[in-house]
């Protein structure tokens, strides 16, 4: 009996494929760079450690903005997949130990992304995401404050989720799941006091 041969990939499947290698090459060498403590991360920096052309890692990441999301979206796989912004209070409180803990797995990493300008040029490409997310989360929780409260307490909220870690290892000692225990609890504590305080103002006992 004749052999049928396998059909062979496609021709766009290949270029897929490869248009995906190239991405991910760039977005590996942003990191390795950052890793590194290079100062400026630009367009012709990571084309030429990367062995690619400068207009290669524009085709791709046009503008810094996306160079940081890439980035970015490294960076929280790297973590865990529970690290995503949070849609509710039950997300808040249930992905603490999956995003301490996992800070803890890349802790160089970690530390430069909250250190440095480079790294905080990263978390700042997410701020609009950032403060949408949060506020719809936390909407619930501080919708009977004053208008001009509702902001800081949501504010105090993603600030507790995601960003004590660097300051409570290097001062304190403390590993992921210590940190994650600490916030949950503080964490609740604000939400309580949110459920009880109705509608007065924050700087109100």
């Amino acid at each position: 009996m004749a052999m049928i041969d396998a059909p062979a990939a496609s021709s766009s499947s290949v270029r897929d494929a490869k248009k995906d290698e190239v991405r991910t090459r760039i977005t590996d060498t942003l990191i390795e760079l950052l890793a590194e403590g290079v100062a400026d991360l630009n367009h012709d920096v990571i084309a030429e450690r990367a062995g690619v052309g400068r207009r290669t890692v524009y085709r791709y990441f046009p503008d810094r903005e996306t160079l940081m999301q890439s980035a970015w979206d490294r960076l929280t796989n790297m973590v865990g997949p529970e690290v995503t912004f949070p849609r509710s209070e039950a997300e808040m409180l249930g992905s603490l130990e999956p995003i301490y803990t996992g800070f803890d797995r890349i802790a160089p990493l970690a530390t430069l992304v909250r250190s440095t300008p480079q790294g905080r040029a990263i978390r700042r490409s997410q701020s609009a995401r950032r403060v949408a997310a949060y506020t719809a989360a936390a909407a619930e929780a501080v919708k009977d404050l004053p208008p001009e409260d509702q902001k800081l307490a949501t504010a105090v909220l993603q600030v507790l989720h995601t960003t004590p870690w660097l300051e409570m290892r290097d001062h304190w000692g403390l590993e992921g799941g210590e940190i994650a225990k600490a916030m949950g609890w503080a964490m609740r504590t604000l939400l309580n006091d949110l459920k009880q305080r109705g509608g007065r103002p924050l700087d109100q006992a």
